[in-house]
């Protein structure tokens, strides 16, 4: 039988065990793709990062051998990555001027809750490592964005820092949010960030793209020459939205990216957005998700973590999203589904069965 993509289905490495990579990327190099995840075990206990990042490695994209744990997380109850922590959505880049490739994750540390609101940072000689962690930052600190009025490029006030002290942000939706306070809030300490993506764009620049501000607002950063730190150049993108899951894809010089909103673990219609300039201006398209209305509105009962291209096909992308089952993490399902275009817009059909000749000419 030809070997095809199942989307919701467990999905066996080359050992017959199932892939465990869950709020994942993928980076290709030198002819093969190395998909990094979080590893889970099984109950609650399996939504703080009890192993690491586990990576894998695959040249058709369907057939994955396990390459082990490429970031294990640490004994000491001092480290910042100590067993117990939340550990998110790892990316991996490769930066051709160093020669390393970098990893970037969303980090809450171990007993603080979603408090932390931080980003990961490690970095390896190979794609499969072992990581070794360096530091984790709170983005941009000491920075205004670019996209802001300049009179709002200055500190809380006391009327405003009071109002901050009020405010009850659960992270998500929420009444009265105050789109131009929370950034200003955060300018001393460094900008928030949960979950998160890295893109690399044609010119070999790197971003980071995350939500910040208590999830009300996405933040938009470049990286610096060696991908380690943010360079203080950074937008925010739909203040007040509430967008999480970031993937960011370009197609024939157009930038789309898909989210969803905030809902916690329950799943929920993706958001679509397209610019012409990475900065922006950003349109909203509505859901790119086609099928029956239960389908739309939980976007395949999954949330998106990643667009990938397909090496050597034209114009072939594919949705990468998770299935996250909270009460039971190790049974978190992959949903990957061929990205279509129609009138140049991302579509995304559910497909019980495809394989990569979907993209082929007809």
């Amino acid at each position: 039988m030809t070997p095809a993509f199942h989307p919701g289905e467990i999905w066996r490495d080359t050992n017959g065990l199932p892939i465990n990579a869950h709020g994942g990327g993928i980076v290709r190099h030198d002819g093969v793709y190395y998909w990094f995840g979080e590893h889970k075990v099984e109950g609650e206990a399996g939504n703080l990062a009890q192993v690491g990042v586990h990576a894998y490695s695959s040249t058709d994209l369907l057939t994955w051998k396990d390459e082990g744990i490429a970031l294990a997380v640490e004994d000491d109850p001092l480290s910042e990555i100590a067993r117990g922590c939340i550990l998110e959505r790892p990316k991996v880049i490769h930066n051709p001027r160093t020669g390393k490739f970098v990893m970037w994750f969303h980090l809450e540390i171990a007993g603080a809750g979603y408090s932390s609101a931080r980003c990961g940072v490690a970095v390896a000689d190979v794609a499969t490592g072992p990581y070794t962690y360096l530091k984790s930052v709170r983005p941009n600190a000491r920075h205004w964005p670019q996209n802001v009025a300049p009179q709002f490029k200055q500190p809380l006030n006391a009327d405003e820092r009071a109002c901050v002290k009020e405010l009850v942000l659960p992270g998500g939706p929420v009444q009265n949010y105050p789109t131009d306070l929370l950034y200003r809030r955060d300018f001393e300490n460094g900008q928030m960030s949960r979950d998160m993506t890295l893109f690399v764009d044609d010119d070999g620049t790197a971003y980071h793209l995350a939500a910040s501000e208590d999830n009300g607002t996405l933040h938009l950063s470049r990286l610096s020459d060696d991908f380690l730190d943010t360079t203080g150049e950074y937008v925010r993108l739909f203040p007040g939205h509430f967008n999480e899951a970031p993937a960011l894809m370009k197609r024939r010089g157009i930038y789309f990216l898909i989210t969803s909103g905030c809902t916690g673990w329950t799943p929920n219609p993706a958001r679509l957005f397209k610019a012409r300039t990475i900065w922006g201006p950003w349109a909203e398209l509505g859901n790119p998700c086609v099928g029956t209305d239960a389908q739309k509105e939980s976007t395949f009962e999954s949330q998106s973590t990643y667009l990938l291209p397909v090496a050597g096909k034209p114009d072939a992308y594919v949705f990468l999203a998770d299935r996250w089952r909270p009460e039971n993490a190790i049974d978190g399902r992959y949903v990957w589904l061929p990205i279509q275009f129609r009138e140049d817009q991302p579509v995304i059909a559910w497909q019980d069965s495809w394989d990569l000749g979907f993209f082929d000419p007809a």
